[in-house]
């Protein structure tokens, strides 16, 4: 059976790609120091699983090249990151720490690891947003960097740093863009699961600004098959976007929250929609061109946006211990309040 590493398993899109790697008969290890985010409530239906195991480990630590070593993957995917926007403008350091000194890490021992094991591929995750503010039309792969965010340059760094490494050291490694994932198990900081909290605590559902800052949506399931699908058959040294070609306004996307809500449960009277003061650099618009997975590749997305919301909906709703499982000031504490 061949053996995987998942970096940032116990997070929300790590631990739905261990799902779907163990269905696919993967051996799983997963690599995760149990941040705020991090979460063995995402685990529990397959911690028991003896083609799964979890190892508590920084990706910065020199701990990581004995594990690597002893276990000998066909794979690493890289989702180990500090993410949070917002929590990024309050204090990049952490950031700075996880995605570029902790890639930085992997890459020194990933270069001397493959060189005795050349079938061994590093898979790297990113995100869109280090292309910037995307006004008009839709990023290809070769679109130049252009981040907003301390977190969106910390993602560029550590994609400029694979590749670098991709183009001096060979060393065999594929690097992924995508797009807004939502779904089951995701924080309650990110858009979505906190909407979903507050009309099911019956709390106002804040929203930045005036609401239409658009974002291409895709369901985390969908994301978890194109990442199996770019380490079985992607080109090494390549650049893959993955998305959905779905784009919708925040405003948008509260309200139709608020209509499955109205279908599912009956809501408080507080639940109402209340914008809030914008954060720092927020930036209008991503959106990507994901025609190179798809004709290349033959992936493309199964979960339709309106079906995918329903699902990420019951799934709060039937896990209600999710939330009590979290630290209460990482749900509620307002993050990127800058002047």
């Amino acid at each position: 059976m061949k053996k995987v590493i998942v970096t940032g398993g116990l997070g929300f899109i790590g631990s739905n790609l261990i799902e779907v790697l163990l269905k696919k008969k993967y051996q799983v290890i997963n690599i995760d120091k149990k941040t705020y985010s991090a979460n063995f409530y995402n685990v529990k239906e397959f911690k028991k699983n003896k083609n799964y195991r979890y190892i508590k480990c920084d990706i910065a630590h020199k701990n990581l090249s004995k594990i690597i070593n002893r276990y000998k993957p066909v794979a690493i995917f890289n989702l180990a990151a500090e993410t949070h926007v917002d929590r990024s403008i309050d204090g990049p350091k952490n950031f700075i720490h996880s995605n570029i000194i902790g890639v930085f890490n992997i890459l020194e021992i990933f270069r001397k690891y493959s060189k005795n094991n050349k079938r061994s591929k590093l898979i790297h995750i990113s995100t869109d947003e280090v292309y910037g503010d995307i006004l008009n039309g839709r990023t290809k792969e070769t679109h130049p960097y252009n981040p907003s965010s301390p977190y969106a340059a910390s993602k560029a760094s550590s994609d400029h740093l694979v590749f670098s490494y991709v183009r001096t050291y060979k060393i065999p490694a594929i690097i992924t863009n995508c797009s807004n994932n939502y779904g089951p198990k995701q924080h309650p900081e990110k858009l979505i699961p906190k909407l979903i909290y507050n009309i099911l605590s019956n709390k106002e559902l804040p929203i930045y600004g005036k609401g239409i800052n658009s974002r291409e949506w895709i369901y985390v399931k969908d994301h978890c098959e194109a990442l199996v699908k770019i380490f079985e058959k992607g080109k090494i040294g390549n650049f893959y976007n993955i998305g959905s070609n779905k784009n919708l306004i925040n405003l948008d996307i509260c309200k139709k929250l608020l209509k499955i809500a109205k279908n599912k449960i009956e809501y408080g009277k507080n639940v109402k929609i209340k914008f809030v003061k914008d954060r720092p650099g927020h930036d209008v618009r991503y959106a990507l061109n994901s025609d190179k997975i798809m004709k290349k590749l033959g992936w493309k997305p199964k979960i339709n946006f309106e079906t995918g919301l329903k699902k990420t909906f019951d799934w709060y709703l039937d896990n209600i211990n999710y939330y009590k499982s979290l630290n209460k000031k990482d749900i509620k504490n307002r993050f990127g309040l800058r002047k």
